[in-house]
């Protein structure tokens, strides 16, 4: 995938305990003892004497991502390295700067390794931990970087479609991605090797990395066809998305147009036709990151530049080739003496390619059964009876184990059967279809157990969408204390877990723990403990299988469109592995976001609609309040009352004024009213018609309205008005003065 490098080739050194399948793991020494180890702070009572024990050793690890068919390998290649050597994994998901390295975790990693991405490694170097960087080699920043062979891997696939050839030939590829460069690069300088031009047309950049990169990037490669025969993608997901969008446009691979990529993924071996690439172990450049580091923290000399992974052109038949053939071209004939002991090592050699097996290491320690699946053939060749065949498929599942590629395996066994004509020994025509006979059923057998371990897949897979529909119909189902509790991950593989809050989310100095989970019954975290950022996760409260290196400590930031809310920490076997593609770990992540917004969204609806209630409340009593006040009634003298009016008046409190008018004069046996509009700012002709329906009302109890306070311009909006028997005054002095006189004689006698 994007990985490069430059300089003097460092090859990655052939240590025997990195091959898979090998019984002699255990005996590998581990790593230098650890000083004493920098303890976390432990906010709970467990923070005793009896707990300060130093910790181990641990390998820190930064990814953006950890799913895919190029994260996953190289996480697990560095776990399984950092088990066999006594070292603790603990991973960081994000980018140095998105992690806040070095700060979280600075006092549980003793040395960094960075993947990919390189955003906030100027924050780690400036730490002065031990650091290096995985696919990529940073450009300002001195640090030893673990990278595969591009310029390597691509001179021979440049120079192999040279000797079928091709004279044209293109290079298509991300280069924002600085092993894509490098692998362009090379590309050019290859050409000039050849004695062919560099047309720079034929450099078509994409956009990424994938398949949708290849397939947008075929227009511009369809535009230099046909003088353009043969391309070389930087990626096999270039590669295979492109040649998808080739054959829809009617070109033919390879007879129109030779197609090899780079990485050799799984589907490059299924694809029609299968993808001729650059095989790379991507589990390789784990281990090597892995030795790179624990030598660095060990104060033992590393070399300074990092190291170069090994890559192998696998020829297949999108390029021309013979899937098979192609492998048994490049082995040699075994010398004469111990032959099967040379046949059973060019066997396990073509299985581990582009490994090398080390020449004091046995064929056996990395596939025990080789002598036994040679013992068969020996023994169809001299007539006796060979092993039953379950026993001989038994052989060939472990070979399977080595390496799931088809091609591989069927020219593994193609080797076999041509072992005696390689040997130029005689054989009859007996013995000739024995052997035809034993490649068949050994052809089947391999068919078999791949079909086998495709099946397996699929029900994995299946397993895998089971347990996400479970995951994301707890998150987006139930309650806050159900996301916390983290009770959701019983349908996973997930052994512990905790959930940690930041304290404050803008300094994010601390966290506190939410939630836990056990499914072994290792205690948990204190819910709501503290914890400081450089502590977190404190090894005196992970559990044992994450303490002694057995599983690998997985720390997930928990983010929502909104906010940064924490980390969730997941320990349990193949965290990583069973992620694939779709990044199963990183959706838990997401749903677990979304499930602490919504809940925290929920929780502030509630708040509000209890402050609305509230208000709502306030409001009615303020209403009935303002009721009150809003149309006093004043008895202003005997049989006389006063109704002062104040702020904006519309038809609502005009009717107010009606019915409070119409009850004071019942209640009091008032004869005049008095309705001072004085602070009244504005009548309409709607409100003074209801004013004169309150003076008409009066009326019929026996009391007469008048209105007091009429401005010039509010005397205008009455003009046309019927106002009834309702008189105006233009103060209240004025209404007194011609209203007393008649003295409180005149306004005490009321007819009854």
């Amino acid at each position: 995938m994007g990985q490069g490098g430059q300089g003097d080739r460092v090859p990655v050194p052939d240590q025997w305990d990195e091959l898979p399948g090998t019984a002699g793991h255990a005996s590998r020494k581990a790593g230098p003892s650890a000083p004493d180890a920098r303890r976390a702070e432990d906010p709970s009572p467990r923070g005793t004497a009896a707990h300060a024990t130093a910790r181990p050793r641990t390998v820190g690890i930064i990814a953006p991502f950890l799913a895919g068919q190029f994260w996953g390998p190289v996480v697990n290649g560095i776990h399984e390295s950092a088990q066999r050597r006594g070292y603790r994994t603990l991973v960081l998901r994000g980018t140095p700067h998105e992690v806040q390295a070095p700060s979280l975790a600075r006092e549980q990693v003793d040395g960094w390794i960075v993947i990919i991405e390189l955003h906030g490694l100027e924050q780690l170097a400036r730490a002065g931990v031990p650091f290096i960087t995985v696919g990529t080699r940073p450009a300002e920043i001195d640090c030893p970087a673990v990278i595969p062979d591009n310029r390597g891997g691509i001179r021979s696939a440049v120079l192999h479609l040279t000797g079928h050839g091709h004279r044209r030939i293109a290079f298509i590829g991300n280069f924002a991605a600085y092993d894509v460069r490098e692998r362009r690069d090379s590309y050019i300088d290859t050409l000039a090797e050849a004695g062919l031009p560099f047309d720079p047309d034929l450099v078509i950049p994409c956009d990424n990395n994938f398949y949708s990169g290849g397939r947008a990037a075929v227009p511009a490669l369809l535009a230099q066809r046909p003088a353009c025969t043969a391309a070389v993608f930087g990626t096999d997901k270039n590669a295979l998305g492109a040649m998808s969008a080739l054959k829809a446009a009617g070109v033919r691979i390879p007879e129109d147009l030779a197609v090899v990529g780079f990485d050799d993924v799984v589907e490059a071996q299924s694809a029609d036709p299968p993808l001729t690439t650059l095989r790379q172990r991507f589990e390789m450049m784990g281990h090597a990151a892995c030795d790179l580091i624990t030598s660095m923290i060990a104060g033992e000399a590393f070399p300074r530049e990092g190291v170069h992974t090994a890559n192998v052109l696998i020829q297949r038949s999108s390029c021309g080739c013979n899937v098979i053939q192609s492998f048994l071209d490049g082995e040699d004939t075994p010398a004469q003496g111990d032959a099967d002991g040379l046949l059973a090592r060019q066997m396990v050699e073509l299985l581990l390619l582009p490994r090398s097996l080390p020449p004091d290491t046995p064929p056996a320690a990395v596939w025990p059964d080789v002598t036994r699946v040679i013992d068969a053939y020996t023994a169809v060749l001299r007539g006796t009876a060979p092993p039953p065949a379950a026993e001989l498929e038994r052989a060939y599942r472990q070979a399977l184990d080595v390496t799931p590629d088809i091609g591989t395996l069927m020219a593994m066994v193609r080797l076999l059967c041509q072992s005696h004509e390689r040997r130029g020994a005689p054989v009859d025509a007996a013995a000739r279809r024995r052997v035809d006979d034993f490649l068949a059923l050994s052809c089947l057998a391999v068919a078999r157990l791949r079909l086998e371990a495709e099946t397996h897949h699929v029900h994995q897979l299946g397993a895998l969408a089971r347990i996400n529909h479970d995951v994301s119909f707890a998150l987006l189902g139930g309650t806050q204390q159900e996301s916390r509790s983290l009770a959701w991950l019983e349908t996973t593989p997930v052994v512990w877990s905790s959930l940690a809050l930041w304290d404050d989310p803008e300094t994010r100095a601390s966290l506190v723990f939410a939630g836990a989970y056990s499914r072994d019954g290792s205690p948990t975290p204190p819910i709501g403990g503290r914890c400081p950022l450089e502590a977190f996760p404190p090894a005196e409260m992970l559990p044992p299988s994450a303490a002694d290196g057995t599983f690998m400590v997985l720390l997930l930031p928990i983010r929502s469109a909104q906010r940064d809310w924490g980390i969730l920490v997941l320990v349990g076997p193949a965290v990583v592995a069973m992620t694939g593609d779709e990044g199963t770990v990183a959706l838990w992540g997401t749903l677990l976001g979304a499930a602490l917004e919504r809940d925290a969204l929920l929780e502030s609806l509630s708040a509000q609609h209890a402050d609305l209630q509230k208000a709502y409340a306030i409001e009615r009593a303020l209403s009935e309040t303002v009721r009150e006040l809003g149309c006093p009634i004043l008895p202003l003298l005997p049989g006389m009352l006063l109704v002062p009016l104040t702020g904006m008046f519309d038809g609502g409190r005009a009717q107010q004024v009606l019915e409070k008018v119409a009850e004071g004069v019942s209640r009091y046996e008032a004869r005049c009213v008095l309705i001072d509009i004085t602070g009244v700012p504005f009548v309409d002709a709607q409100v003074a018609h209801l004013l004169g329906m309150t003076s008409r009302a009066a009326a019929l109890l026996g009391a007469r309205v008048h209105l007091v306070g009429v401005r010039p311009e509010l005397a205008k909006s009455l003009v046309d008005v019927d106002l009834g028997a309702l008189t105006t005054f233009a103060s209240l002095s004025t209404a007194l003065q011609k209203l007393a006189p008649a003295g409180g004689r005149a306004l005490q006698a009321r007819p009854r």
